[in-house]
């Protein structure tokens, strides 16, 4: 499994949750972070669960277009994503979650370009609501064959109705977060559009 990068240990990120978060480090259990609440200098430390998200993408002349799933309640839409594997890189775990979930087949990027904080659950049924940090990757979607998980409802959004139906029927601080990672999407995707070529991302077959 790859790891954090060094400005990935070292970043503040500005948060709904009202904290400072520090990412830190991460192993196969979740993500530990170092926290200043409130601009407090005293600090705790505890684990969220990781997962690996794929933002998957594609290109019509200028404009950008975003493929999102239905979660498996069928009420709102995610990106796909899942759990690591052992066997996998998370950018391969990712682009494998694309293929279950929604069918797209393309090149994902080697390596993540946010970090963002998502809920399962609902806080009056068991086992409550449980938060997890994603790690999402870039893939640019070549082709869409048929998704292993058919309910999934795989379709595409100009980027302000992702935005928008990303946060609908979530709580706004869970809804925000996943806006923020189409508005960091979208940046990345602009910046690699007017640089030079990046380092060589993995062709999924």
């Amino acid at each position: 499994m790859d790891r954090c990068s060094a400005a990935d240990a070292t970043r503040e990120v500005t948060s709904p949750f009202n904290i400072s978060e520090t990412f830190a480090d991460y192993d196969v259990r979740g993500v530990i972070f170092g926290l200043r609440i409130m601009g407090s200098a005293r600090s705790s430390r505890f684990a969220l669960p990781l997962q690996v998200a794929a933002v998957c993408y594609r290109l019509r002349g200028p404009a950008v277009q975003f493929l999102l799933v239905n979660t498996n309640g069928g009420g709102k839409w995610t990106f796909p994503k899942g759990d690591p594997e052992p066997n996998l890189s998370h950018s391969q775990a990712a682009a494998r979650e694309a293929l279950e979930e929604a069918g797209a087949v393309g090149t994902i990027e080697p390596r993540h370009f946010h970090l963002y904080i998502h809920s399962k659950g609902v806080f009056w049924k068991a086992p409550g609501i449980q938060e997890f940090v994603i790690k999402a990757f870039l893939l640019e979607v070549e082709r869409l064959a048929e998704p292993h998980e058919l309910e999934r409802n795989p379709t595409w959004f100009d980027p302000e109705e992702a935005r928008q139906i990303l946060a609908k029927g979530r709580e706004a601080k869970y809804g925000h977060e996943l806006q923020v990672v189409i508005d960091r999407a979208l940046e990345r995707i602009h910046k690699q559009q007017i640089q030079a070529p990046q380092p060589a991302a993995v062709r999924v077959q």
